[in-house]
C-alpha cells in the first residue's frame, strides 16, 4: 500500500511514523508513507497557503491552489489514488468496517486540514471521502490522519506478528474485546481467572465470548442494538 499525507505541518506527522508498528510496516515494505508539505506549493509573493474566508468570520482557510497542486503532483508521480480522504469533524465517523475496507486499497491520499478548514472547492473536486474520528474539534487534521493510518496499516498482511491478532480486536465482530492477563498469575492479591490457566481451549473461548458480551452490554449497548 502507498499512503500520501498532505499537510501544512509535516514534522507533526513524520515523528510518529518512525515508531512501533508503523515503522516496522514500512521497514517490511508492507506500506510506503510519504508526507507532502503544502508550503512547498505556496502561492503569491508572500508564499501563502491560507487566507481569510469570504463572507467574514473567524479563522483562516487553506487555499485551493496548494491543495490542488499537491494532489495533482501525487497523481503524476504515483498514479490516481483509490481514495482522497479529508479528515474533518463533519465527516463520516470512522469505525472498524470503514478501516477494514480502506485496508484493501492500494493507494490512499489523506488530507490533513488546519486552521478553520479547507476551501470547499477542494472538497467538491478532489475529496472522495470525508472521515471523522469523533464529535470534537482539534487544532488540525494531522493527529486524526495518524489515527486513521495506524488503524489501516496494522491490518495489512505481514504487519502484525500474529495475523489473528487483528481479527480478535474490539469491534471486528461488533463486540468489545475480553479482558487479557499475563504473568504473574497472582499480583497484589488479585488472581488471573482460573479458566485462563486451565488449558481447556473450549472453556477459554466460551469464557471470552461471555466476557465480551457482558462488557459490550455494560459499556456499549448501542453496538448490540446495531447488530440486532
Amino acid at each position: 500500500m502507498h499512503i500520501d499525507v498532505v499537510t501544512a505541518h509535516p514534522d507533526l506527522v513524520e515523528g510518529p511514523l518512525q515508531y512501533s508498528i508503523l515503522q516496522r510496516a514500512q521497514d517490511a515494505d508492507a506500506v510506503e508513507i510519504a508526507t507532502h508539505d503544502l508550503r512547498d506549493y505556496a502561492v503569491g509573493k508572500h508564499d501563502q497557503i491560507d487566507d481569510y474566508p469570504f463572507g467574514g468570520g473567524a479563522g483562516m482557510v487553506l487555499k485551493p491552489e496548494p491543495l490542488f497542486r499537491t494532489v495533482e503532483d501525487i497523481e503524476d508521480e504515483v498514479g490516481a489514488p483509490d481514495e482522497v480522504i479529508f479528515l474533518t469533524p463533519d465527516g463520516e465517523p470512522i469505525d472498524q468496517p470503514t478501516v477494514n475496507g480502506l485496508s484493501m486499497n492500494e493507494h490512499l491520499v489523506v488530507i490533513a486540514g488546519h486552521y478553520k478548514g479547507i476551501d470547499q472547492r477542494v472538497r467538491d473536486a478532489l475529496v472522495t471521502r470525508e472521515l471523522s474520528i469523533g464529535d470534537f474539534v482539534l487544532t488540525g487534521g494531522e493527529l486524526p490522519a495518524l489515527v486513521l493510518i495506524d488503524a489501516v496499516v496494522r491490518l495489512l498482511p505481514g504487519v502484525l506478528g500474529d495475523a489473528s491478532s487483528a481479527l480478535t480486536d474490539s469491534f471486528q465482530d461488533g463486540l468489545l474485546d475480553a479482558p487479557v492477563y499475563t504473568r504473574p498469575a497472582e499480583y497484589r492479591g488479585r488472581s488471573v481467572p482460573e479458566v485462563l490457566r486451565s488449558g481447556n481451549h473450549q472453556r477459554i473461548e466460551e469464557w471470552k465470548d461471555e466476557q465480551r458480551l457482558e462488557k459490550t452490554r455494560e459499556r456499549r449497548p448501542d453496538l448490540l442494538s446495531d447488530s440486532s
